[in-house]
């Protein structure tokens, strides 16, 4: 069960047949499956609404809805109604929480420039349906380096809050520093003047005349 729930991908198309199909192929290569029937329905999943309905491209993340369960890979078809499978992969790039996630294009169609275009978007593969199982061998590679990425990315921003940290560090440690050489600079100019005035003392520079007293 571990290894089956190791990753887990969300499969988004708007034909039941196709989406039961790759779900099926997806569950046989011991993946996590969930499967959504439209585009907007996998950007509410992944924690995605639109605020701006003139800039549709612009997403946010939506508190409400932010996903539960991490994903590792989304396929989707290219063809639907409403939001298309291009649409999903520009709105996932241009998140800059989603950004890393693979995404993967499937399309029953062999354009060319279509699979161009969306290789260029930043899609991971471009599969001709029917899918079989020989091509969801390439998914895996895909999210290996992605998580290594984010660990990768966690490491970083660990090293960068050290050293941020790091300058107000050793900025007490100047300041303690500087503290205790005033307190010694002090320290040596007191026992300097205790011992000037030591040798400077009457008792000490000038002889004592007992019984002899000075009227004023």
């Amino acid at each position: 069960m571990a290894a089956k729930s190791q990753f887990h991908v969300l499969a988004v198309d708007d034909s039941i047949i196709d989406r039961k199909l790759i779900e099926r192929l997806l569950k046989t290569s011991s993946y996590q499956v969930t499967t959504v029937d439209s585009g907007s329905k996998a950007l509410k999943f992944l924690g995605l609404h639109e605020d701006d309905t003139s800039n549709p491209n612009i997403p946010s993340v939506s508190p409400n809805n932010h996903q539960k369960v991490e994903v590792n890979l989304v396929i989707t078809d290219y063809c639907m109604p409403g939001m298309t499978g291009y649409d999903l992969l520009k709105k996932i790039k241009e998140s800059s929480s989603l950004k890393n996630i693979p995404v993967v294009i499937m399309s029953s169609e062999n354009v060319p420039s279509r699979i161009s275009r969306c290789l260029e978007e930043g899609a991971e593969e471009f599969f001709l349906k029917p899918v079989r199982l020989s091509d969801l061998n390439k998914l895996r590679p895909h999210m290996l380096k992605t998580k290594f990425k984010d660990h990768n990315q966690k490491l970083e921003k660990q090293e960068e809050k050290v050293a941020f940290q790091s300058p107000k560090q050793e900025e007490e440690q100047q300041h303690q520093h500087q503290h205790q050489q005033q307190l010694m600079q002090q320290q040596s100019s007191n026992n300097k003047r205790k011992a000037i005035e030591e040798e400077l003392s009457p008792e000490r520079t000038r002889p004592r005349y007992n019984g002899i007293t000075t009227v004023v």
